[in-house]
């Protein structure tokens, strides 16, 4: 048994295998109303269908200003949740679990979907964007500026977290994961150079910090101690005196110490930098908060089974996140089994006949 296609266990839901589909924005709510539909159940199932044993969904805002374009999915109302529950009731015909990624975009909230021939930036109220907010009134380069989140702004986004994961939990989710990455809300939080903040969710790590482990709790005591909650941190902004490895490391270490289940470790987001993208390029991050004896996902140019495999036997990750790779290929495990010898591979009955 490779490493690759072994089983995880978290809190008692046990994963087929190592191999999990990164949560990826579709923006393909045509109505701009927040309801997964149609293409929601044919992305993330056929992956299911592909042998992936976790899929986590696109970026789901918990609140309607949450969203980063007008086209994103939601889970803020249980319309949401029950059309989300069909797409749950498939994958897991497929064998595999499914994850809802909780989400606020922050100052990078209502900006075009970044299709060819769209406008970038914010979409003015009168094309059906909002108003967004933000820990402090900074703006990401060439998006408006942030309203800067008063007390009851703060508290409302926490009761919202909460509150979607409750319905997440009732739509029959195996899991939940809060998104603290990618330069929206939490991370915006997390980082000194989009707070600015001279009260308690501001300043030194510790009241950074504050909004991720307020949100946090909310989310697990909503969900109960038997659902498994993942956070997934941008582990390195790639700036100088943003939010780095070393501070990462001691906010993983505090999730997990506050029950947090799994890291998933990506980077960057909240500033436009240049990235030193590479095959892997962002597993040494996540083997720093490996290393503390916080259990880790690893993401970013991982496309060979053989390159995951090594990730994982080396102690670098306990799962990899599949992006790219996997809007290319939606079967990617049946063939990384194929070529790491494990027989038979994840397939569906009706696809036998396609073995490698």
């Amino acid at each position: 048994m490779t490493q690759l296609f072994s089983p995880i266990t978290l809190r008692g839901t046990e994963i087929a295998n190592r191999i999990w589909l990164a949560p990826m924005c579709q923006y393909s709510c045509e109505a701009e109303d927040g309801m997964p539909g149609t293409w929601h159940l044919v992305h993330l199932g056929a992956r299911a269908q592909g042998g992936f044993g976790l899929i986590l969904t696109e970026a789901s805002a918990v609140l309607p200003e949450g969203r980063i374009s007008p086209q994103d999915a939601g889970i803020w109302n249980d319309d949401q949740a029950e059309a989300w529950s069909e797409v749950v009731e498939f994958v897991h015909s497929q064998g595999s679990r499914i994850g809802v990624q909780l989400a606020h975009a922050g100052r990078k909230a209502s900006t075009y979907r970044p299709f060819e021939g769209n406008p970038r930036g914010s979409v003015p109220e009168s094309e059906g964007g909002w108003s967004t907010l933000g820990a402090s009134a900074i703006a990401y380069p060439g998006y408006e500026a942030p309203q800067e989140m008063t007390k009851d702004d703060i508290a409302e986004v926490v009761d919202a977290f909460a509150s979607a994961a409750t319905r997440a939990v009732r739509a029959g989710f195996d899991l939940v994961e809060l998104h603290a990455a990618h330069g929206y809300l939490l991370h915006s939080f997390l980082s000194p150079l989009s707070n600015e903040r001279t009260d308690e969710y501001g300043g030194d790590l510790a009241g950074r910090s504050r909004l991720l482990f307020e949100s946090y709790r909310a989310v697990r005591e909503a969900v109960g101690e038997d659902v498994p909650v993942l956070v997934r941190l941008s582990a390195s902004e790639w700036r100088e005196g943003g939010f780095d490895i070393a501070e990462a490391v001691e906010v993983s270490r505090d999730l997990r110490n506050r029950g947090v289940d799994l890291i998933d470790v990506s980077s960057g987001g909240n500033f436009p930098v240049k990235v030193p993208v590479g095959p892997g390029y962002q597993v040494p991050l996540s083997a720093a908060i490996h290393a503390e004896g916080v259990s880790t996902g690893t993401v970013g140019l991982i496309t060979d089974p053989e390159q995951a495999e090594t990730i994982l036997a080396s102690e670098q990750a306990d799962a990899i996140f599949l992006a790219r790779a996997a809007l290319r290929e939606p079967a990617w495990p049946q063939r990384a089994a194929h070529d790491l010898g494990v027989e038979p591979g994840p397939y569906p009955p009706q696809y036998t006949r396609g073995t490698w």
